[in-house]
């Protein structure tokens, strides 16, 4: 891609008669010709050996050897197919393969890797960013219905040791994140929305389904952070719309005990978000619990801004729990131009405030568009970061 490469083709090529005569005919041409191209031939070889294992790859050049070679392959991939991301920050002092500690944070320089976005097979850069492992042994603790999140004794918490470290950006840049949510439940669509969203968009999971501790993992190995997705009832929904739905008019012990449920059935999320829930939200001594069990377990929560009613950033505020609520639904019709409207309001959010948060579903119509958008973002000036980086502790008010 940084230029052509030249193909000569082999051919039957036919000896000159043009040596002339005289003593120049009794020279052993033949012999001389293959002597020299011996020489070449072994100078080709040690210069390959000696530049494959001690010269550094040209400044500029990545390698496309997958980090992680069950993710996805890329058979017979044509070279003008291939587009470099640009929404990495370049920073040469990053060019090793050291970690850096950033805030409790592991920043780690890593080789391309291939995925699929919006339909195009792109390059993921040399800058990208592992995340922690999960479990951490200090952020466990032990419920009835398995493994819980909790803040470590040391002060850690999950909310920031399993957040996706923001890699650098220009500090004047807009910065848009988009949560992707509906995951965890079918696993092709789960793959799907792993392999082809940029890491830098959050995954939110739901409890339900067959390997979810597989399928989050895979989706962390792949630089995502994830989100906990739990259902929460609607207006003029069942109470059993879904299991251990967290419902409005439940006693605290239950409502507490179907958390916890969800809690344990997967470890390394930063917090949770809610499905439905716009009457359980509403409802302050139902909702109330909830927030303060999130922000005394070290997490994070994040309003997916559907109901207009939702008291989560007012109970966020009186637990001093870190909330935060999205701007934009964008996928609230399934029409890919009305998903590309959406996210030019999202942009256009994001350079009036400075930053925007968008939610989504995993439909593929969602998936599609929201990974066209993202390849251009960086052109435009614009920082795609994970969720967990607009998402900011509130002043804590004296109301309980």
């Amino acid at each position: 891609m940084a230029g052509k490469h030249l193909h000569v083709p082999l051919g039957d090529e036919k000896e000159s008669d043009a040596l002339g005569a005289g003593p120049m005919r009794d020279i052993p041409w033949s012999g001389l010709a293959l002597s020299g191209m011996g020489l070449i031939a072994i100078s080709l070889f040690a210069f390959v050996i000696v530049t494959d294992e001690r010269a550094p790859p040209p400044h500029g050049l990545t390698t496309l050897e997958p980090i992680f070679s069950q993710r996805i392959s890329v058979p017979d991939m044509a070279p003008q197919s291939v587009a470099i991301r640009t929404d990495l920050a370049r920073n040469d002092s990053a060019r090793n393969d050291d970690a850096t500690s950033t805030i409790g944070r592991t920043i780690r320089t890593a080789p391309a890797q291939m995925f699929v976005s919006g339909g195009v097979k792109v390059a993921r850069g040399p800058f990208d960013v592992s995340l922690a492992p999960a479990p951490d042994p200090r952020l466990v603790a032990q419920g009835p219905h398995g493994a819980l999140p909790r803040i470590g004794g040391d002060g850690a918490r999950p909310a920031d040791v399993y957040a996706r470290p923001v890699t650098p950006a220009p500090a004047s840049a807009p910065r848009i994140a988009i949560v992707v949510t509906g995951l965890g439940i079918d696993a092709a669509t789960s793959a799907r929305a792993v392999e082809a969203l940029p890491p830098a968009i959050t995954l939110a999971f739901a409890a339900y389904g067959d390997n979810i501790e597989d399928r989050a993992e895979q989706a962390r190995a792949a630089g995502h952070e994830l989100l906990l997705q739990a259902p929460m009832e609607g207006f003029g929904e069942s109470h059993a719309s879904a299991p251990r739905t967290l419902a409005a008019n439940a006693p605290r012990e239950r409502t507490l005990d179907a958390l916890h449920w969800h809690m344990s059935r997967f470890p390394g999320y930063i917090g949770l978000t809610n499905f439905s829930g716009a009457r359980f939200m509403s409802t302050p001594q139902a909702f109330a619990p909830v927030m303060q069990d999130i922000a005394d377990r070290g997490l994070v929560f994040l309003d997916d801004g559907a109901s207009p009613k939702s008291l989560a950033t007012a109970l966020a505020a009186a637990t001093g729990a870190e909330a935060a609520r999205a701007d934009l639904v964008l996928d609230a019709s399934q029409k890919p131009e009305a998903i590309d409207v959406a996210l030019r309001q999202l942009e256009a959010l994001a350079r009036e405030r400075g930053s925007a948060i968008g939610v989504a579903t995993a439909g593929a119509q969602s998936i599609d568009r929201i990974g066209r958008f993202t390849q251009g973002l960086a052109v435009r000036g614009v920082a795609l970061v994970p969720v967990s980086a607009l998402i900011a502790a509130p002043a804590r008010t004296s109301a309980r």
